[in-house]
């Protein structure tokens, strides 16, 4: 045997929802409601538990839960249609049970021993339900209302249960929109915590799902795109979506590596996905430049995940012979880890847009891999081993793509590794490297079909290279 195989999925992860409480400023700009149409498009795929109106350094003394209502009473009117293509999707009524508001305050104002809200005491009851999978807390303002949480249960709670109800959690915030948040990692220094820091948002990762990148193709965050494809046309849902003001769906990237697409790991924010890669360390960002918010920068006193590097040579389409080549440019950021994946969560979101009105037979669906491997797999130094997928299908009998690849930054060898042959068929053929000490390599298999518009679902290989 060239190589052995561990057959269950990744790291134990199963078919479980990840479960998730957003923290929205909404009413602050219009992107928060526009993240909150994509995510109930999702709420078949992530179990949302809690949608809490919150400030921010944007909006500081009001909260909207009403905003919130709103969304989801659109979302009333096209769940049945939503039904025909998964009847998984949560009625209306759920998901209004599940609104919450915290103290219309600003920051650390509204932390403390009188400043418990129903967002807060929502957070603890959550968290403390006879549930083993981690709660996310989606953060796309000020995070006070999750401070307030930790602050009583610090104050309420023995030292174990603490640190029980802290290695629950798991926070992905869009930057520190308030004071709180460098608050809460100075006190938790254990809880697991994603944000790029401080108010430089060009230097953050989340930016990229709405940067204009020189050298691709950005079509599909214009607002040509958002008109024809999201806001006209597609039902109540879809009218509800605002025009972009500063920017499109800043929030978003908080919850995007929950959606079980094959590609994202939570717990493995430096694996990468649709949300950006992140690495854990204590950063020096004392050369970011300070933004117009007034929240206070301060040096970080633990890890955190944060803001990390990819190299990426894009793929593009050839006319003739094999279908694909790499493209001659290459490009090398944070920025790169989340818009390399843009155009193609751009797509499902305008499929699922189009599951609000049409039928099944009319709308597209994503291909569904099978492989003929498991995924994670042992060989030994420079050795040869080979991938599969041949049992592949597709939901609506569309043609589709194949494409392989090495994600190095995913693993702790460094160096491209390249698919011997053609990476564009069903069966993939790799010589491991030769090492001198054990590392882990990532291939990633790409499946797009050839709906309209084109679809992709992903396979994640970890390989262990013994030697």
């Amino acid at each position: 045997m060239l190589f052995s195989f561990t057959f269950h999925s990744l790291f134990g992860q199963s078919n479980q929802k990840n479960r998730v409480i957003i923290l929205t400023d909404i009413e602050a700009e219009p992107d928060d409601t526009q993240s909150l149409v994509r995510l109930l498009l999702y709420s078949n795929e992530i179990d949302i538990k809690g949608i809490v109106a919150t400030t921010s350094c944007w909006h500081k003394s009001m909260v909207n839960p009403e905003s919130i209502r709103k969304v989801i009473q659109a979302y009333d009117k096209v769940q049945p249609n939503l039904l025909k293509h998964d009847g998984t999707f949560p009625k209306a009524e759920t998901i209004f049970s599940i609104v919450k508001q915290g103290l219309p305050e600003y920051g650390m104002l509204a932390v403390g021993d009188t400043k418990d809200s129903e967002g807060s005491e929502w957070i603890i009851k959550e968290l403390q339900e006879n549930d083993e999978r981690p709660l996310w807390i989606s953060v796309w303002g000020g995070s006070n209302t999750l401070a307030q949480a930790l602050f009583k249960i610090k104050k309420t709670k023995t030292e174990k249960e603490v640190k029980n109800l802290v290695a629950k959690l798991r926070v992905y915030a869009i930057s520190d929109q308030d004071d709180s948040g460098i608050w809460i990692r100075n006190n938790f220094p254990d809880l697991f915590y994603i944000v790029s820091p401080g108010d430089d948002y060009r230097s953050a990762t989340w930016i990229a799902i709405n940067s204009y990148i020189k050298g691709i193709n950005n079509e599909k965050i214009s607002n040509s795109w958002l008109v024809q494809n999201i806001q006209q046309g597609h039902g109540p849902l879809g009218a509800v979506y605002p025009d972009v003001a500063y920017g499109m769906e800043g929030d978003t990237p908080s919850w995007l590596n929950l959606i079980p697409n094959g590609l994202s790991i939570p717990e493995h924010p430096d694996w990468g996905g649709w949300g950006g890669r992140y690495e854990l360390y204590k950063p020096d960002f004392s050369n970011l430049k300070k933004g117009p918010s007034g929240v206070p920068f301060e040096p970080e006193t633990r890890s955190i995940w944060t803001n990390t590097v990819d190299r990426y040579v894009p793929y593009i389409q050839n006319d003739y012979g094999r279908t694909v080549k790499m493209d001659t440019s290459t490009f090398m950021d944070n920025k790169v880890t989340l818009w390399r994946w843009r155009d193609d969560f751009q797509n499902e979101f305008a499929a699922r847009m189009d599951w609000c009105t049409k039928s099944f037979e009319e709308a597209n669906h994503p291909p569904v891999i099978i492989l003929s491997n498991p995924e994670q797999i042992t060989v030994k130094s420079g050795q040869g081993f080979g991938l599969d997928a041949f049992d592949t299908t597709d939901p609506d009998g569309d043609s589709y793509s194949f494409l392989w690849f090495n994600y190095p930054e995913a693993g702790t060898y460094k160096k491209l590794i390249q698919v011997e042959g053609a990476e564009n068929i069903h069966g993939a053929y790799v010589n491991a490297p030769k090492v001198d000490k054990e590392e882990t390599v990532h291939f990633i298999l790409k499946v797009t079909d050839k709906g309209e518009p084109p679809l992709s679902s992903y396979k994640r290989i970890v390989v262990t290279i013994k030697p």
